[in-house]
């Protein structure tokens, strides 16, 4: 599975974060769940913490799935 990347923040007044994707919205957070974020991303990959808190990582059986007789129709 690839590594989660493109991924990027920038921290707004009023304790906002907005999180994008290869320079599009993925996800904007307020209060204490912005708070939480932060601190989370500075103790981790903040790649893995940002892929994770927009919910958009693959998980590697996107490929298998699509070639699956069941899903060819």
């Amino acid at each position: 599975m690839p590594r989660p990347h493109g991924f990027s923040y920038e921290q707004h007044t009023g304790g906002t974060v907005r999180i994008t994707h290869h320079v599009r919205p993925a996800t904007t957070l307020n209060g204490p769940r912005a708070e939480q974020f932060l601190a989370e991303v500075e103790t981790s990959d903040p790649q893995l913490v940002m892929a994770r808190w927009t919910g958009n990582y693959k998980r590697g059986n996107e490929r298998t799935a699509r070639d699956h007789p069941r899903n060819r129709r």
